[in-house]
């Protein structure tokens, strides 16, 4: 790891004329809202800004309609610049295709807040003390004079708000940080609803199907439990791949299990697994025992297979 301070990391971008930003592959409002809040900064100093992420996935629909959209470009369209910044990835690996875009500049950045990073970049910019890469922007923001417009703000809180869970596992620091971008002009409840409690119809669906088939296993962590479901190719067919990731929020209120996951089929055989815990229980270190990682009580990782075979990875990494 090379840690950089916030202030080495402003320095480097304002000398910089253009910056490339790159979130990570299935980006979420975190990695978005993050490369958007900067990239409006940057391109407020005069910087030639260009956005992009790895993957045959769209862009979730509510992260299309945040400010500064306009600086997304294709994978493939990322031209070379003077730096280029990996915003709220924990590996390089999660920047899919785009790793030998990031390294191939003069200067690359690494901005995140994943207790599991161990570093990838020429300055690395890391804070697991922050609930989300979002607060960290914002403290950069800060550091190169940029004026925090409503717009910035908006990107910033769309990473706060998700990766905090509307605040239900929020640090009290950030709740400074909703109030300082509320009050910048952020529609905190437009938002909220937009990016958390809007589904299509066939959402309703696949929930039920997933919930009813969902199993508890009581007899998992020592008999504090383990509730998982399974979302198949099938059930997200037709929905946005970004739908299935509610569902674990849903998982975790049962009270019989400490633990909770859903193993999420991106395409046959081929699998994203969320894991969460309530209070004590860390499952990093499980993650990462099938090649992921995260924070304590919220990790994840990839597995292929059946959905008989990922389940039994699982289980067999919790007893490790």
């Amino acid at each position: 790891m090379n840690p950089a301070s916030t202030e080495t990391v402003a320095a480097v971008l304002t000398a910089a004329d253009s910056v490339a930003i790159i979130s990570h592959v299935r980006p979420d409002a975190d990695t978005i809202g993050s490369a958007l809040g900067l990239g409006q900064a940057l391109s407020g100093l005069g910087k030639r800004v260009y956005c992009a992420f790895s993957g045959p996935e769209a862009l979730p629909g509510p992260l299309q309609r945040l400010p500064g959209v306009e600086f997304m470009v294709a994978a493939g369209e990322v031209p070379a610049t003077d730096v280029t910044v990996a915003v709220d990835a924990a590996t390089i690996d999660r920047l899919g295709d785009l790793v030998e875009t990031f390294r191939a500049g003069p200067h690359s950045i690494c901005i995140d807040h994943h207790v599991s990073n161990g570093g990838f970049a020429d300055l690395d910019l890391i804070d697991p003390e922050s609930d989300c890469t979002a607060s960290i922007v914002l403290e950069l923001v800060d550091a190169l004079g940029s004026e925090l417009t409503a717009g910035i703000a908006t990107c910033l809180y769309a990473g706060l708000v998700t990766d905090t869970g509307s605040f239900k596992w929020a640090r009290p620091a950030s709740f400074a940080v909703a109030a300082r971008l509320l009050e910048a002009g952020v529609d905190g409840a437009r938002w909220s609803r937009e990016l958390l409690d809007s589904h299509p119809y066939s959402w309703l669906q696949m929930v039920s199907e997933v919930l009813g088939a969902s199993v508890l296993r009581s007899d998992v962590l020592d008999g504090r439990g383990l509730v998982y479901g399974i979302v198949n190719a099938e059930q997200m067919s037709g929905m946005n791949w970004d739908e299935s990731e509610s569902v674990i929020d849903i998982l975790r209120t049962a009270n019989e299990a400490e633990m909770a996951a859903v193993f999420k089929e991106v395409e046959a055989g081929s699998w994203t697994v969320s894991l969460r815990s309530k209070t004590d229980v860390n499952v990093m270190p499980i993650a990462r025992r099938l090649g992921g990682g995260g924070h304590v009580r919220a990790s994840g990782y990839s597995d292929s297979g059946s959905a008989e075979d990922v389940v039994a990875h699982l289980l067999a990494a919790i007893e490790a």
